[in-house]
């Protein structure tokens, strides 16, 4: 008989699994295989963390979801800039972009 020899080798990664498993925001692509109404409602399963829903008029990206905690933070207009200014010319409307925002706030009080 002729018998075969065969070799398996499974290699993996792991990383836990962090709930919800969006950091700071999405930007989704005007045409994202899911839109903000289906993330919305995973993130709404999987989080108590809440988030915003910025509907955006644009030829390639068609809404953004922040947590509510960063928009404490910025405005809603200075978000828009940011995401059409610097993520909008990396990105295809199909695509859906990871956000990983970092505010930083200087504040000075003044008693007199």
């Amino acid at each position: 008989m002729n018998e075969r020899k065969r070799k398996s080798t499974i290699r993996a990664q792991l990383t836990e699994f962090i709930l919800p498993p969006i950091d700071d925001g999405l930007v989704l692509g005007r045409s994202s295989p899911i839109g903000h109404v289906a993330v919305g409602k995973a993130l709404s399963l999987l989080s108590t963390t809440s988030f915003d829903h910025i509907p955006i008029e644009d030829d390639i990206i068609g809404d953004i979801l922040v947590r509510t905690a960063i928009m404490r933070k910025i405005s809603r207009e200075q978000l828009i800039a940011f995401v059409l200014n610097e993520i909008k010319p990396l990105m295809g409307p199909e695509e859906i972009i990871h956000l990983d925002i970092e505010v930083e706030l200087m504040l000075e009080s003044r008693q007199s």
